[in-house]
């Protein structure tokens, strides 16, 4: 599927991320900031890419600032910020759950 808008799902507070999704080019690029980078930076891009995957997607720009959150709290922006990014937040896609 191909991202049809920028999208954006999640607050900067503790125990959260804010996931922006924009068109891309060159495959799913994306560009994490956190403080737990080197110890679960690599965690969070596969559960950001699993989300993208199961969408479809294969050409992503992802922009994501990390603050703590949970991979349940990771996937959950994630599929809400494709949802938007897609045009298809009235109609869920429940078989990604």
């Amino acid at each position: 599927m191909e991202i049809k808008q920028t999208a954006l799902a999640g607050t900067l507070e503790s125990s959260d991320l804010q996931v922006m999704i924009t068109n891309g080019n060159d495959g799913i690029q994306i560009e994490l900031e956190s403080d737990v980078k080197k110890q679960f930076g690599a965690q969070i891009k596969a559960t950001i890419t699993a989300v993208l995957q199961s969408y479809d997607i294969e050409q992503a720009n992802v922009r994501v600032v990390d603050k703590g959150a949970l991979d349940m709290v990771i996937k959950a922006r994630t599929i809400a910020a494709v949802q938007r990014a897609l045009d298809i937040a009235d109609q869920p896609t429940w078989e990604v759950l």
